[in-house]
């Protein structure tokens, strides 16, 4: 009778994949429940981790009733490193058990790798980087995003991810969730034994959540080169660092830095490119930014063609003079 009634209850609902991380709430969760409302369907939000206590508080105290029915709260040892398998096997666990018709997540790296996993189990086509949906039809960038292609489902079971900087935060107004169901977590068995973490210390924010980014090309030079965005990011404020992929790939930054269609996408208020040339890839992974400065000593390079603001100059004269004004005007 328990199980009907869940199955029952589920009925044209979507189950949302909440991201996290060392016990904090993804800004992206608050974006992506926001598109999820979109689908005009009951919304239960997931937890999967080996200690959701930090988490779960987060969501009790900033995510309304209005938006969220339930938040379902998958507590497990084997969480603590989660595994693109285990959380397939889970997902697909509360989809039969609850009767869920959509499944949602960003697209963060760890959706990236287990919804393909997870939809294929129903044959269904995972419709990823949703930006947008209108009457039914998803819409989503293709071809590096000079292109939007419009897709329908008939799967009985709709497995999607949306971009996050495509969408607003949920107004934290009203009555917040408090219907809190903990899960008994059926199938553990990994595929992959977890080994360690080697993560990187910043004092910057987070790239897809940062108001300001500052990002360096090949142009710089060398990592060392790299220290003079820091300046410029400091005395900015809020300001994460990011890359290009050329960049990257010559050691002057670190992978999770990259900017661009292989990377991360971004669409901050000020989006600052030093030295980028503006390869098609890095321009879908930025152009969405509210303002866009360039830095760069070829006017005719393909970033000028995005950018608000061009400085046609040397970058190393131009970001330390930059950096210092906007200091003198903090002052």
């Amino acid at each position: 009778m328990l199980m009907n009634h869940l199955r029952n209850c589920g009925k044209f609902s979507t189950l949302v994949f909440a991201d996290h991380s060392s016990g904090k709430l993804s800004k992206s969760t608050l974006k992506i429940l926001n598109a999820a409302k979109l689908l005009n369907q009951q919304i239960s939000l997931l937890v999967a981790s080996n200690d959701a206590s930090s988490v779960v508080d987060q969501i009790k105290s900033s995510i309304p009733s209005n938006v969220v029915h339930q938040v379902l709260v998958a507590q497990h040892d084997s969480f603590k490193a989660p595994q693109a398998d285990l959380l397939g096997n889970l997902v697909k666990q509360l989809i039969d058990q609850h009767g869920f018709t959509n499944f949602v997540t960003s697209t963060s790296t760890i959706a990236k790798d287990f919804l393909p996993r997870v939809a294929v189990k129903y044959a269904a086509q995972p419709i990823t980087d949703v930006i947008a949906i209108n009457n039914d039809v998803f819409l989503r960038p293709v071809y590096a995003g000079n292109a939007i292609a419009q897709v329908k489902s008939n799967d009985k079971v709709k497995f999607i991810s949306f971009r996050p900087t495509n969408f607003e935060e949920i107004q934290q107004t009203g009555d917040k969730v408090s219907n809190i169901v903990q899960v008994k977590v059926e199938n553990t068995k990994q595929l992959i034994e977890h080994v360690s973490d080697e993560l990187v210390q910043s004092d910057k924010p987070e790239l897809t959540t940062a108001k300001f980014i500052v990002s360096g090309g090949r142009a710089l030079g060398s990592k060392e080169n790299f220290k003079i965005l820091d300046e410029l990011a400091n005395a900015l404020g809020n300001t994460a660092i990011g890359a290009s992929r050329a960049a990257v790939d010559a050691g002057y930054a670190a992978n999770d830095q990259q900017v661009g269609q292989t990377g991360k996408v971004v669409a901050p208020e000020l989006y600052i490119a030093v030295g980028i040339s503006g390869a098609i890839q890095h321009l879908a992974g930025m152009k969405d930014s509210k303002v866009i400065v360039a830095i760069n000593k070829d006017q005719e390079a393909p970033i000028v063609s995005v950018a608000d603001y061009t400085i046609v100059d040397d970058l190393f004269k131009v970001v330390p003079e930059l950096t210092k004004k906007i200091k003198e005007i903090k002052q």
